[in-house]
């Protein structure tokens, strides 16, 4: 029995871990095999095969590595990058000023450009760097795609035009942790180097891999850089995978069933529709924060997330005090506010296997705990809003057509 028992299911609106659903849970409930038996090199070739579908690539590479997304970006750099190498970061939130602090501790020269956390990167700044770097000094854009503790989304295919305009050889390194699999994510056509994802967020997994893919250009500079990797080292996954036994050390059986359903539910859903649905509860989300008379902390809609929503709440209110409530009250489990937005912002999640009756569920909890609080919302006025939009927006289930 768990330890704080609440009757019912536990409605986790957190934007990561998230919900798992039940096909997965029951591929994942087996016993451990022999990873140098047949069988699992054979589902790992059209694991990584159908991996590249969700980055959108055909010419990718795919690591899937048992660690989490802040072993991903590991990865990413110490495989393209040497101790030294200039890169441009962006600070929008709390994930990107994490990856900035691993890229300084790594010994990377970090130029760091700050917004407003609540705003998107500042891509005027990135152009003038670039402009100004005739030498090719610079030998790495990172950017995080949706920033999470914000509710920012960045527009990757501005960067890869700013990149192209300067005709600057820069890779381009993109943290998708919270976005693929959710988001229209297009590897190829952005021209993006490296992306990652964690298997906790929109692949809706238990957390504990880390799945990062590679350009073309991407592994030739993993050929001549110099950061000191061992357990993140493509070179060795690239020798296993031309002997088709593929691992290089233990991978976690249970994940890797747990994927092919992951993957099967996404591709019987089809992506596009998954993209789709996304959307509508991003914006149903926003229209109930709308109607409750309060105001998203991201400032612009060209940054609206369709992952996850930060909601500003009134100085007299604590934030964390409506995440406390949630939990103890309603079994509902919403994201805090973190590091410059903390006790000013609660986040709710809707990334993953999740439909509109779910969402629902949460905004009603949500609109109980802000009357708890002191806040006066009128129940049921987001609950609404939210309401007459998706039964105006919601398909018919596809496979039930």
């Amino acid at each position: 029995m768990d330890y704080y028992y609440g009757p019912g299911r536990n409605h986790l609106f957190v934007p990561g871990p998230v919900n798992i659903p039940d096909p997965v849970i029951r591929a994942m409930n087996r016993n451990n095999e022999d990873y140098r038996s047949p069988a699992i090199p054979a589902m790992t070739k059209t694991l990584l095969e159908d991996v590249k579908k969700i980055f959108k690539t055909t010419s990718g590479i795919p690591f899937i590595i048992p660690t989490t997304g802040t072993g991903a970006w590991e990865s990413a750099l110490t495989n393209t990058l040497s101790p030294g190498d200039r890169t441009v970061s962006f600070v929008i939130g709390q994930f990107s000023l994490l990856w900035i602090d691993q890229q300084q501790r790594l010994g990377f020269n970090v130029d760091v450009v700050e917004s407003d956390w609540g705003q998107g990167a500042n891509l005027d700044i990135l152009a003038s760097k670039l402009a100004e770097d005739t030498a090719h000094t610079i030998k790495a854009v990172c950017i995080v795609h949706n920033e999470t503790a914000t509710g920012v989304t960045n527009n990757l295919a501005k960067v890869r035009k700013i990149l192209d305009d300067y005709s600057h050889p820069a890779l381009f390194l993109v943290d998708g942790v919270s976005s693929i699999c959710a988001l229209d994510f297009r590897m190829d056509e952005w021209g993006v180097d490296v992306a990652l994802t964690g298997s906790q967020k929109a692949l809706s997994l238990p957390t504990g891999m880390g799945i990062v893919c590679a350009s073309p250009k991407a592994i030739e500079a993993s050929k001549t850089a110099k950061s000191f990797r061992v357990f993140f080292d493509w070179k060795d996954y690239l020798k296993f995978y031309s002997l088709g036994t593929f691992w290089p050390y233990t991978p976690s059986i249970q994940l890797l069933y747990g994927l092919r359903a992951a993957l099967d539910l996404l591709f019987e859903e089809g992506l596009e529709n998954v993209f789709a649905r996304h959307a509508r509860l991003g914006k149903a989300t926003r229209l109930a924060v709308e109607a409750w008379g309060l105001k998203n902390c991201t400032q612009k809609e060209e940054w609206f997330s369709d992952t996850v929503t930060a909601v500003v709440v009134p100085p007299y209110i604590d934030s964390a005090e409506i995440v406390r409530r949630g939990w103890k009250r309603y079994n509902l489990s919403l994201g805090l506010g973190l590091n410059k937005v903390a006790g000013k912002v609660f986040r709710i999640g809707h990334l993953g296997n999740l439909n509109e009756l779910q969402l629902l569920g949460c905004l009603a909890g949500v609109e109980m705990i802000l009357k708890d609080v002191g806040y006066p919302v009128k129940l049921g006025s987001g609950v609404a809003a939210a309401c007459a939009y998706l039964q105006n927006n919601t398909p018919l289930i596809v496979s039930r057509v």
